[in-house]
């Protein structure tokens, strides 16, 4: 049908334009899951961005800039590829099912409410991370740790990673963080689109625009989108790290549970820890 082959379609857009993207700014996320963690051997007065990234050469080499780049491609193009088609399918239901949820736009079209974008944006992301989970695990092990010069690094690869992991801790440990995880992705892809929506409803086009149009707006409005879902939920970003890191070879942090990790955080470097390597997400989320 043509609604099978539109979905199809924009899952296969999406996954190739998500799997682009996170190749092309790895060495951004690398540099920002290591301040995350803060498992890089350096003082914190080095660890800015030019200091890890010296460092990442240093030990790894250029390639360890991509370290991870093969478990997120593997994530991503499901998980993107299911947030864009699942969106639409839940953005649809709020259509049919919701008779509140439209309102009429200057140029004649029927626009989704902000408040169900969200919901739609965020029931999306919700679903894509539950089924594509153990490969952000993997992926969160292998870049979130940094390599010694000379030394094999315990977590490469992303067999490796699952074997060592369920070896040492067993099955289930790599689902750890997975409720930051869920718990993020609600308001992180409902922010994304709400706001992607919002300014579509600020800034509408007419039809001789559309006739014209350009993915450049559709880009910024994108990354603007990304900027703020970034920003408001990166304390919990930064606390799916820690949790998964914890329990693995030469780490020393352990908790029992996200509460636990929350508290013994801020008590032990204050409200700013949750916030190491914001500035490179910023850099990061626009693309």
């Amino acid at each position: 049908t043509t609604a099978a082959a539109d979905m199809t379609r924009r899952m296969i857009c999406g996954g190739v334009a998500g799997m682009i993207a996170k190749t092309a700014t790895n060495p951004l996320e690398r540099i920002k899951m290591l301040s995350q963690t803060g498992e890089h051997g350096l003082k914190s007065s080095s660890a800015g961005i030019l200091g890890l990234y010296r460092s990442i050469l240093k030990n790894e080499g250029v390639l360890g800039l991509w370290a991870g780049n093969g478990a997120n491609l593997l994530r991503v193009f499901p998980a993107k590829a299911m947030v864009f088609s699942s969106n639409d399918m839940y953005q649809e239901f709020f259509r049919n099912n919701f008779s509140s949820a439209t309102i009429a736009s200057s140029d004649g079209q029927h626009k989704l409410r902000p408040m169900y974008a969200f919901l739609a944006g965020g029931m999306a992301g919700m679903s894509a991370s539950a089924c594509t989970y153990p490969l952000d695990f993997a992926r969160g092990r292998i870049s979130g740790k940094m390599g010694q010069r000379g030394s094999r690094k315990e977590y490469h690869g992303i067999i490796r990673t699952v074997l060592v992991t369920v070896k040492d801790e067993g099955f289930f440990a790599l689902y750890k963080g997975v409720t930051p995880t869920l718990i993020g992705a609600l308001p992180y892809e409902g922010i994304k689109f709400g706001t992607v929506n919002l300014l579509e409803k600020i800034y509408p086009i007419t039809e001789e625009q559309k006739a014209t149009r350009t993915p450049l707006r559709k880009m910024i409005f994108g990354g603007i989108g990304g900027i703020m879902a970034g920003l408001i939920t990166y304390p919990n970003d930064t606390v799916r790290r820690l949790l998964q890191l914890q329990g693995s070879r030469g780490t020393q942090s352990n908790y029992t549970g996200y509460w636990d990790c929350v508290r013994k955080t801020y008590k032990a470097q204050g409200i700013g820890r949750f916030y190491r390597g914001v500035t490179i997400n910023i850099i990061r989320m626009a693309p």
